[in-house]
C-alpha cells in the first residue's frame, strides 16, 4: 500500500513537471512568433516539430538554470539594496535565459538582451501560474509540498530542534484598519476570510482604545515592548538632546526600543522563540526581517534585510512581485488621474515618488512579509508578529473609505487566507490573532481648508513673517521609511532651529491631526505664563482658530491646563470626558491628555485639531486625507480579533484601553499556549534577545501586570 502511494505521488509530480514544461515551451514558441528579435529556428527555416524541440530544450535549460543558478545570483547580490534587487530581477532573469538559449543544440536559439528580459519575465510568470494552479487543484500535492518544506527546515535546524506539540501563535497587524471599518468590510464581504471567522469560527472582535498618540510608533512599541511612556507623538522635539525623534526613522526606532526595554526591564513579547516581520520594533525576537529598529545596525547584527533575499531567491517569486509592482504603479497613476479629472474632494498630491512607495508597501513588503510568516509557520516558531502596512499607506492618500482602500482590504484578506491555509499544514497547531495599531479618521487637510499650515499659524501668533506661498508638510506614512531603509538611503537630518537674536524660531511638528510646538532656546517645558509673556497673542490665536480643537500647555498655577475656544481653560486634573474643550473627543480623552501631560518630552504646546463627532472628520496637519496620530474619530479605535480557544481579552463590560494593556493580553495568551514564561537572564543592552525565558514548572506562574 505504501509502495502504491509512493508511485502515485511520483506520477503526480512527474505529470505536474511535464505540464509546466509544456506550458513554458508553448509560451516560448508563441513569443518567438510574435517578437522579431527572438528566433527558434535556423536561417534556412525548420519544421514545426524542430521548432518545438528547440523551444522545449530552451525551456528545460531555463528551468534547470533558474533552479540552480538563481539562488547563487541573489546571494552574490547581498550588498545590493533590497528594493533595487526587486527592480532588477527582470534583467537577472533575462541573463539566465540568454545562457539557457546558448545551450540549445545547433545554436538555433537566438535573442538579443532586451528581448530576453521580456521573454524571461513572461515565461517565469506562466510557469509560476501553471504550477500554482495545479497545486491549488491538487490539495494532497499542496499539503505534501508544505510538509517537505517544513521537514527541510527542521533538518537544517538540527536534530535537537524538535517542534513542541503546544500551539504557536501568529499575530498579524493590519496597519491602520479600525474596528468599525473591519466590521463593515466583513459584513460587506470585502474580507470574506474575516467574515467567515466572525460568523463560523466564533472569533471575538474586540475594540480597544489608543493613547492620545494614535499611531504605529506608540501603539506597536506598547504592544511589542509593553511601554508607550514618553512617546507623545509620531515625531517630537527633545530639548535635552536638541534632536527630533521620528518613529519611522531607524535611529529613532532603535532609541525608542532601548528606552522601552529600560522602562519595563523586559526584552519584549517575542523573546521566546519569536519572529518579528515588517515591524518598527523587534519585540525582542532573534528572527527579524524588515524590522526598522535593527535597520540602522551594520554588519552581521543587521539581519533585517535577510527576508528580502530569502524571498527573491526564488525566481518565480521575484518575477511575480516585480510584475505586480509595475502593475500597482500603473494602478496608482490611473486612480490618481481619475480622481483629479473628476475633481474629487478632499484630495492630496499623489505624484513624485508616491506611486513607487505605494507599490512597495502594497506589493513588495506584503509579499516578503507574508512569505516570511509562512516560513515561520513551517519552521514551527512559537510566536510571530507581522505588520502589513498596505492599507494604511493607501488610505493616507486615497481616503480610508474609498474604492482604492477597499481593494487593498480585499488583497489583505487573501493574505490572511493564505497564512491560515499554511497554518493547517504546519508541524504544530497555530492560533491566528489579527489586530490593528490604530484606525484612520477622514477629513481634508488643515492647509486645504484654511490656506495655511499649522506652522504658518504659529508664526503669525508669534509675530514672525509668514511666507506668502503655502508650503506643504511632510507625510508621516510608515511605508516611506521602509523604502528608505531598503534603499540604504542616509537618515534625514533635521535642520537646526533658525536663531534670530538670542531667540530661536519655534519648532512646529505634525503627527496627523496632532501638532507640537516647542521653543528650543528654553531648556525646560515652558508654562502658559511664560508663553504669554513672550508671545501674548500665540495661545489665543491657536485656541480660537476654528480648525483647532484644544491645546495642552503646562501651567505654573495649575500644573497643566487645556485651552479651548471662547476662553475655555480647564486644569488637567479637572478634565471630564464629554465636557469643556474635550466635549467632542469621546470617552477616555481626559485620561489620555493627563497621561501625556506627565511625559518628560511633551511639547511646550500640544495642539489637537478640530473634530466633527457627527461624521468623524478631523483636519490633518500633514498632507493626508486619511490620518491618525491624535484624538478624534476612528483613528483611536483599533481592533483585536482572537480565536475562541484563547481567553477573553477583558471581562464583559470592561474596556481594553491602551497598547500596554494589549501587550499584557497577548502575553497572557502566549502563556496559555506554552506555559508561563519566567525570565532567567537579563542584560542592560537594548537589542533583541535582551532576556531569555524558560517555561516554569507547574504551579509556578508569572504574575500578570
Amino acid at each position: 500500500m505504501a509502495s502504491g502511494r509512493w508511485w502515485r505521488r511520483a506520477a503526480s509530480t512527474v505529470w505536474r513537471s511535464l505540464t509546466v514544461w509544456a506550458a513554458s515551451t508553448l509560451t516560448m514558441m508563441v513569443l518567438a512568433g510574435l517578437l522579431p528579435d527572438f528566433q527558434l529556428q535556423s536561417a534556412s527555416g525548420d519544421s514545426m516539430t524542430r521548432v518545438a524541440m528547440t523551444a522545449a530544450s530552451g525551456a528545460g535549460a531555463f528551468a534547470v538554470l533558474s533552479a540552480l543558478v538563481w539562488p547563487i545570483l541573489v546571494r552574490a547580490l547581498l550588498l545590493v539594496p533590497a528594493l533595487v534587487l526587486g527592480l532588477v530581477v527582470f534583467f537577472l532573469n533575462g541573463g539566465v535565459l540568454l545562457v539557457a538559449l546558448h545551450l540549445v543544440p545547433d545554436g538555433r536559439g537566438e535573442i538579443n538582451a532586451e528581448t530576453a528580459v521580456v521573454v524571461a519575465a513572461v515565461m517565469s510568470a506562466v510557469a509560476s501560474a501553471t504550477g500554482g494552479a495545479l497545486a491549488v487543484r491538487d490539495d494532497d500535492a499542496y499539503r505534501r509540498r508544505l510538509y517537505r518544506l517544513a521537514a527541510r527546515r527542521r533538518r537544517r535546524a538540527g536534530p535537537d530542534a524538535g517542534c513542541p506539540p503546544t500551539p504557536g501563535t501568529v499575530f498579524l497587524q493590519l496597519d491602520g484598519v479600525g474596528h468599525d471599518l473591519l466590521r463593515r468590510a466583513a459584513d460587506q464581504d470585502l474580507m470574506p476570510t474575516v467574515g467567515a471567522w466572525l460568523r463560523e469560527g466564533g472569533h471575538r472582535l474586540t475594540p480597544w482604545r489608543t493613547d492620545w498618540s494614535s499611531q504605529t510608533g506608540a501603539s506597536q512599541l506598547g504592544i511589542l515592548h509593553g511601554s508607550t511612556w514618553d512617546v507623545p507623538a509620531f515625531r517630537w522635539y527633545e530639548k535635552d538632546t536638541g534632536e527630533i525623534q521620528v518613529s519611522n526613522r531607524p535611529t529613532s526606532a532603535t532609541e525608542l526600543q532601548r528606552r522601552a526595554v529600560e522602562h519595563t526591564g523586559d526584552g519584549g513579547l517575542l523573546t521566546l522563540d519569536g519572529a518579528s516581520r515588517g515591524n518598527l520594533f523587534s519585540g525582542g525576537a532573534e528572527q527579524v526581517a524588515l524590522v526598522l529598529s535593527v535597520a540602522a545596525r551594520r554588519g552581521k547584527e543587521n539581519r533585517s534585510r535577510a527576508g528580502y533575499f530569502a524571498y527573491f531567491s526564488d525566481p518565480a517569486n521575484a518575477v511575480r512581485t516585480a510584475l505586480s509592482f509595475c502593475a500597482e504603479v500603473g494602478r496608482e497613476i490611473g486612480q490618481s488621474t481619475r480622481a483629479r479629472v473628476r475633481g474629487e474632494r478632499p484630495r492630496v498630491g499623489r505624484g513624485g515618488l508616491y506611486p513607487f512607495i505605494r507599490a512597495f508597501a502594497t506589493v513588495v513588503e506584503r509579499d516578503v512579509v507574508v512569505a516570511a510568516v509562512i516560513g515561520d509557520l513551517l519552521a514551527g516558531r512559537s510566536a510571530v508578529y507581522a505588520d502589513l502596512v498596505a492599507y494604511d499607506e493607501v488610505a493616507h492618500h486615497s481616503g480610508p473609505f474609498g474604492r482604492d482602500a477597499e481593494k487593498v482590504l480585499e488583497r489583505l484578506d487573501r493574505s490572511l487566507a493564505l497564512i491560515a491555509k499554511v497554518a493547517e499544514h504546519a508541524p504544530r497547531p497555530y492560533r491566528i490573532v489579527v489586530l490593528s495599531d490604530h484606525g484612520q479618521s477622514p477629513g481634508e487637510t488643515f492647509r486645504s481648508r484654511y490656506g495655511l499650515t499649522l506652522q504658518d499659524l504659529v508664526r503669525a501668533g508669534c509675530g514672525l513673517p509668514v511666507p506668502r506661498k503655502v508650503r506643504r508638510t511632510r507625510s508621516g506614512a510608515e511605508a516611506r521609511s521602509a523604502v528608505r531603509a531598503a534603499l540604504h538611503r542616509p537618515v534625514e537630518r533635521t535642520e537646526p532651529p533658525v536663531v534670530r537674536g538670542r531667540r530661536s524660531e519655534p519648532v512646529v511638528l505634525a503627527s496627523g491631526n496632532l501638532g507640537l510646538v516647542s521653543f528650543p532656546d528654553v531648556p525646560h517645558r515652558m508654562t502658559k505664563e511664560e508663553i504669554d509673556r513672550r508671545h501674548p497673542a500665540l495661545l489665543t490665536t491657536l485656541a480660537h482658530h476654528p480648525g483647532i480643537g484644544f491645546l495642552l500647555v503646562r501651567s505654573a498655577e495649575h500644573g497643566g491646563v487645556v485651552l479651548g475656544a471662547r476662553g475655555a481653560e480647564v486644569p488637567v486634573d479637572d478634565l471630564v470626558d464629554g465636557k469643556g474643550p474635550l466635549a467632542d473627543f469621546g470617552p477616555g480623552a481626559a485620561d489620555t491628555v493627563r497621561r501625556t501631560h506627565a511625559f518628560p518630552h511633551t511639547a511646550d504646546i500640544m495642539v489637537n485639531s478640530f473634530h466633527d463627532p457627527v461624521d468623524g472628520e478631523v483636519l490633518a496637519f500633514e498632507e493626508q486625507i486619511g490620518s491618525h496620530g491624535g484624538l478624534g474619530g476612528a483613528q483611536g479605535r483599533p481592533f483585536l480579533l482572537s480565536p475562541p480557544d484563547l481567553s477573553p481579552p477583558v471581562a464583559d463590560g470592561t474596556e481594553l484601553v491602551g497598547a500596554e494593556q494589549v501587550h499584557h493580553v497577548l502575553r497572557r495568551w502566549l502563556r496559555e499556549g506554552s506555559g508561563p514564561q519566567v525570565p532567567v537572564e537579563k542584560s542592560p543592552a537594548g537589542g533583541a534577545g535582551i532576556a531569555s525565558f524558560t517555561v516554569a514548572p507547574p504551579g509556578q506562574r508569572e504574575e500578570s501586570a
